[in-house]
């Protein structure tokens, strides 16, 4: 039986690059965003979330869903897999890496290797899309 790891992820993207966020004592970069707490519409732990990582305010309605990515979670065992769901939103503020991100960054496709392999499969699908370079 297989592990599910449940989160959601904000998808920003400047001059055809997608932001992601790498943790400390990380070395790849992921989707920012995070896990609901009990009770948390997704709307609401995305708005905590971005606000805890990358210190600025989603704005509520302008969140839009994305789509929903599922792939082999980094440093898990073998049956373990992120669940990713996705959402569009503006924002207010200045992007700024805090709490337990070490470094935010935007990365166009052909840097993917950079990114975990839920942010590569999420990249793929936004290339395909041509939202993303």
């Amino acid at each position: 039986m297989k592990k599910v790891i449940d989160k959601l992820a904000w998808l920003m993207i400047v001059d055809g690059k997608l932001l992601n966020a790498r943790s400390k004592d990380k070395s790849l970069f992921y989707l920012p965003g995070g896990k609901r707490e009990i009770g948390e519409s997704d709307q609401q732990a995305l708005i905590r979330e971005i606000k805890e990582e990358i210190s600025v305010d989603i704005i509520a309605d302008s969140i839009q869903y994305a789509g929903t990515f599922e792939a082999p979670a980094d440093g898990e065992k073998a049956e373990a897999v992120v669940k990713l769901t996705c959402y569009f939103a503006d924002f207010e503020g200045q992007l700024c890496a805090q709490s337990e991100i070490a470094e935010i960054a935007f990365i166009d496709f052909e840097n993917k290797s950079r990114c975990s392999l839920g942010s590569i499969q999420v990249m793929q699908w936004l290339k395909n899309q041509n939202l993303i370079q």
